[in-house]
C-alpha cells in the first residue's frame, strides 16, 4: 500500500518509524530484532536510509595515503523487500541523488519496482565530508526536485532511453524531506520554502520533516507551507534524545535548537541512562502534543534504538 493511501483518509494518528540498513558485512539479524521490538505497535510503514559512497584514505607503508571508495551500507533495495515480505508491512527506502548517476538511479528504481515497493523517500542526501558544498555525480541530479522528476516520469512510462520499447510505467509514491527550522544550507526560511515547493510541484505526494524538538517550529512551518500554496501532508519527524553529547552534537550536524527548558534538564543528567529517560519523556510530551492536533503520522528516527521508542509507543498508542 501507498504511504499517501494510509495517511490520507484521516481517522486517528498511525505510527513509522525510521531504521539503518546494516553495516558492510553484517547481517540483517539485528535489524530483524529491531523491528520484532516495535512490531507490536502496528506500525504503518518503515523507512530504511540509503547511504551514498565515502572516500577514505588510508596509510601505506610508504607513508603516502590510498584513496579508497566505500560504501558502508549497502543492499537498501534487498533489504528493504525482505523486510516488505517478511513482515508485509510498506517499506519506504531512501533514494538520494549523492553518490548515484541518472542510471544507477533508474536501475534502482526498476529493481524495487520488480519486488513490490511503491513507495520512495526522494533526497539529494549528504556531499562528501571533504567537499565544502555538495557536488552531484556525473550526469546525475543536484536537487531532489530534479530526483523527484524523474521517478514521476518512470510513472509516466518515460526512461532514460527513448528507444526501449514495451516500456511499463513504475508507480511509485513519492515522499519529500522539509526543515521546519530551515536546511542548513539555505540563506534564509523564504529560499528553503520556495525549493520545498519545487518538491511538490515536481510531484511529491507528502513530506516528512527532519527532527525537531520545539513543536511550535512544526505548526509554525505547517502554516507557512499552506500559506506557500502547499497542501500535501506534512509529517512530523522527532527523534528521541539516547546519548548526554546528542544536546549539542544534534543541533551542530541538524542544524536545529534545543528548547532551553530541555537543554536545562540534560544537562542535570550524570549518565547516558539519565539523559536516554529525559529525552524519552521529552519525546512523549511532543508526541502527545502533535497527535493532540491531529497530525496525520507520527514518525520516529530511531536508528536502531528500541528501548525510548516502545516506551514512548507503549504510552501512546
Amino acid at each position: 500500500m501507498k504511504v499517501i493511501d494510509l495517511i490520507q483518509p484521516f481517522k486517528k494518528t498511525i505510527f513509522s518509524f525510521e531504521l539503518l540498513p546494516p553495516l558492510k558485512g553484517q547481517n540483517a539479524t539485528r535489524l530483524y530484532e529491531t523491528i520484532d521490538e516495535l512490531i507490536e505497535f502496528n506500525p504503518a510503514y518503515i523507512n530504511l536510509t540509503t547511504h551514498r559512497d565515502e572516500i577514505e584514505y588510508r596509510p601505506l607503508e610508504n607513508g603516502l595515503l590510498e584513496k579508497k571508495i566505500v560504501r558502508k551500507r549497502p543492499g537498501t533495495v534487498a533489504i528493504a523487500a525482505s523486510i516488505q515480505h517478511k513482515y508485509g508491512i510498506p517499506v519506504v527506502p531512501h533514494i538520494v541523488c549523492g553518490g548515484f548517476n541518472k542510471e544507477e538511479t533508474e536501475n534502482m528504481l526498476i529493481d524495487l519496482n520488480f519486488l513490490g515497493i511503491k513507495n520512495i523517500l526522494a533526497l539529494r542526501g549528504d556531499g562528501l565530508k571533504s567537499e565544502n558544498f555538495f557536488v552531484p555525480e556525473k550526469n546525475g541530479h543536484a536537487h531532489a526536485n530534479e530526483l523527484v522528476e524523474q521517478i514521476v516520469h518512470l510513472r509516466e512510462g518515460k526512461y532514460l532511453d527513448p528507444d526501449l520499447k514495451n516500456k511499463s510505467s513504475l508507480d511509485f509514491c513519492i515522499g519529500v524531506a522539509g526543515y521546519p527550522e530551515k536546511h542548513s544550507e539555505a540563506s534564509n526560511p523564504e529560499t528553503d520554502l520556495f525549493y520545498l515547493k519545487q518538491k511538490v510541484e515536481a510531484g511529491a505526494s507528502y513530506i516528512v520533516t527532519q527532527m525537531f524538538f520545539d513543536n511550535k517550529k512544526y505548526y509554525h512551518f505547517v502554516d507557512r507551507c499552506r500559506a506557500a500554496g502547499i497542501t500535501v501532508p506534512i509529517i512530523p519527524g522527532i527523534k528521541p534524545l539516547a546519548l548526554m553529547n546528542q544536546i549539542t552534537m544534534l543541533p551542530k550536524i541538524f542544524s536545529i535548537d534545543i528548547p532551553e527548558e530541555f537543554a536545562a534538564e540534560v544537562r542535570k543528567c550524570k549518565t547516558n541512562e539519565e539523559a536516554r529517560q529525559v529525552g524519552t519523556e521529552w519525546a512523549i510530551l511532543q508526541a502527545k502534543d502533535l497527535i493532540a492536533n491531529k497530525v496525520p503520522c507520527l514518525h520516529i528516527y530511531t536508528y536502531g534504538i528500541t528501548d525510548n521508542t516502545r516506551q514512548i509507543a507503549k504510552t501512546l498508542l
